[in-house]
């Protein structure tokens, strides 16, 4: 019975990583968009579109083993809530790389042309920082089940809405001169990267649940 009780815990120990690994998969993701973004690097853009494939694969294999465990072991109690909550994370961890594939469809969608104006350069610098800054954080989180820290990702995304509701601002200015088609492209652009806060705090609010049995 402990040898079986020590396998079944090996396997909740890979799921673990595996989520760990796919957080790190769209940070990384993230990052590479917000470079493509900034700098109108076509060739970047095209790297993190093809390479969300990759996320979905890992995404797709990791619920298909988490299933699995299932099936097999049948658990209760907090084993049963761990792998549900994984399956709730991976999902949001997928979308996540979703969010990073848009910004660097819209880096294709208007390259050779800069799809963020000069003036708003540094405010679209910060918001990346941003992202990858809870990205990480998240990984962390999951990695060390640290209930304090994964209440402070919540308070990492006040930033971003922060971030999110000056460029808001700026694009309903009556001084806005760069017309409505770049409006709209910048108001999507916010919109993903604010998405991708939000699902990362998602993420960190079932690892609270997961621990506490508590929802934040």
């Amino acid at each position: 019975m402990a040898l079986i009780r020590s396998v079944f815990q090996d396997e909740l120990d890979g799921v673990s990583q595996s989520l760990v690994d796919l957080t790190d998969m769209v940070a990384i993701s993230m990052n590479r968009a917000t470079e493509s973004i900034l700098n109108c690097d076509l060739k970047l853009a095209e790297e993190v579109i093809a390479s969300d494939d990759t996320i979905d694969e890992f995404q797709h294999a990791l619920d298909a083993r988490i299933i699995d465990i299932i099936a097999r072991q049948q658990p209760v109690a907090s084993d049963l809530r761990a792998l549900v909550t994984a399956l709730r994370m991976s999902a949001d961890l997928e979308r996540m790389g979703d969010m990073s594939h848009h910004v660097a469809k819209i880096t294709r969608l208007r390259h050779p042309d800069a799809a963020i104006p000069a003036e708003l350069i540094a405010s679209f610098k910060q918001m990346g920082e941003a992202a990858e800054k809870i990205a990480r954080k998240t990984g962390s989180v999951i990695a060390s089940r640290d209930t304090e820290v994964a209440l402070q990702v919540e308070k990492d995304d006040d930033e971003m809405d922060k971030l999110h509701r000056q460029l808001i601002g700026t694009l309903v200015d009556p001084n806005w001169k760069h017309g409505v088609e770049s409006a709209i492209d910048l108001t999507l652009l916010g919109r993903y990267y604010e998405r991708y806060a939000d699902h990362a705090v998602s993420v960190s609010r079932r690892v609270y649940y997961l621990v506490t049995g508590k929802f934040a």
